[in-house]
Order: structure tokens, then C-alpha cells, then sequence
């Protein structure tokens, strides 16, 4: 084996190897996207407890963060299921690409709306996220993680990309056609309201999900001074 050759097998199989333990991480971080989503009942009953108001201003703005945050990461490496040469060429999760359409209606639907004090909105944010979780941790445990429980049957290598293409070809070219649809929504969306003030600025409402000193609340919700 030459130079080359040698060069050329560890770039192909560091790739690979790095796809593959993005796609055995995603499930520990999904698990803690949904359980600090569904914490936020908890962090509410704890901030009506505390007594001073900076102490919850930080643990609210720490939680946001964190969950958040963790919502892009999620995001962010999931778009790895979009590359055809990838999703196509290493065993993943079949509904992989799917997931991450879901999360993006997720995402954008916290950036453009408000989770956080409306219920309609949390409920529908929720159960895009709860979707988008299942649609991605299925596959990865009863497929990539099963494939050697022989008593599965053929399950596992229908549930995985490369073991059941016919199926994985319009699963990842309907999500790119529905990446670029939602692309082009939100830029022509984007397009119309350039210029226009902001519904927080017409409503005459701050746009800081912290409330200020003076009404004493965190998220909408009432804090003891």
C-alpha cells in the first residue's frame, strides 16, 4: 500500500467514524433538548420561590441559555443527515433527515414566536419536538444499535439508510425539497417585513424575555422581591 493509498483510507474512515459518533451522540443530547423543554414547569414553581429578584433573573436567563443552546447544537449536527454522499453511503437512520426538517420547524417556530408565555405556541413547539425525537431515536436504537439482535429480525437494516435504500432515497430527497421550501418562506417572509416594525415595538410590549426590575417577573411568570 502506498503513501496514497494509506492517506486516502484514513481520511475516508475518519469521516466516517466521525459521522457515525455524531449520530451515537444525538440521542444523549435530544434527551437532554426534551427534558430541559419539559423542565420548564419546574423552573417556574422553583423561581416563585425565590426571594430575590436578581437570583431569578440568573437562574432564568441560565436555563434559556442552556436550553436553548442546546436546541441549536442539536439542530446544527443533525444537518449532517441532509449530505446525500453521507446519509446515502453510511448506515444512519433512516427517518434521520425527516428529524431534522421537524426540528427546523421547531426552531423557527421559537424564533418567530413565544414559546414561553404562549400555551398554543408551547404546545405546538412541543409536539414538533417530541416528533422530531422519535422520528430520530427510533431508527438509531432499533436500527443501527440493534443490528446484531438477531431476533429483530430484518428490522434493524430496514430501519438504517444504507440497508434499505429504495426507501432512504425519497426520504432524503422530500426533506431537502422541504428545506428549500422552508428556506424560501422564511426569506420571502423576510422580504415583506423589511422595514415594518416589530410586533413587540406596535404592541407596545418589551421584547426582553426577562421582564424588568419594574414588573418583577421572570418569563412571565411573578417573582418574589
Amino acid at each position: 500500500m502506498s503513501a496514497d493509498d494509506l492517506a486516502a483510507a484514513f481520511t475516508s474512515g475518519g469521516a466516517e467514524w466521525m459521522v457515525l459518533s455524531i449520530a451515537a451522540v444525538l440521542p444523549i443530547l435530544w434527551a437532554f433538548t426534551l427534558s430541559l423543554h419539559f423542565a420548564r414547569p419546574y423552573i417556574i414553581r422553583f423561581l416563585q420561590h425565590l426571594t430575590l429578584r436578581f437570583g431569578g433573573d440568573v437562574w432564568w436567563l441560565s436555563y434559556v441559555l442552556f436550553r436553548d443552546a442546546l436546541l441549536v447544537i442539536t439542530l446544527c449536527l443533525s444537518a449532517i443527515f441532509l449530505f446525500p454522499n453521507l446519509y446515502l453511503k453510511v448506515g444512519l437512520p433512516i427517518t434521520a433527515p425527516l428529524a431534522t426538517v421537524v426540528l427546523l420547524w421547531a426552531t423557527l417556530l421559537k424564533l418567530n414566536r413565544d414559546p414561553d408565555d404562549n400555551p398554543s405556541d408551547f404546545r405546538l413547539f412541543s409536539i414538533l419536538l417530541v416528533i422530531a425525537s422519535v422520528l430520530y431515536i427510533v431508527p438509531q436504537v432499533y436500527g443501527m444499535e440493534a443490528a446484531d439482535q438477531e431476533y429483530l429480525g430484518g428490522l434493524p437494516n430496514a430501519l438504517i439508510s444504507t440497508g434499505n435504500i429504495d426507501l432512504a432515497r425519497p426520504i432524503l430527497w422530500i426533506s431537502l425539497a422541504l428545506i428549500a421550501i422552508t428556506g424560501g418562506i422564511v426569506f420571502v417572509r423576510f422580504l415583506v417585513r423589511l422595514g415594518q416594525p416589530a410586533d413587540d415595538e406596535t404592541a407596545g410590549v418589551p421584547d426582553a424575555g426577562v421582564a424588568g426590575a419594574d414588573t418583577g417577573a421572570v418569563g412571565g411568570q411573578p417573582v418574589r422581591s
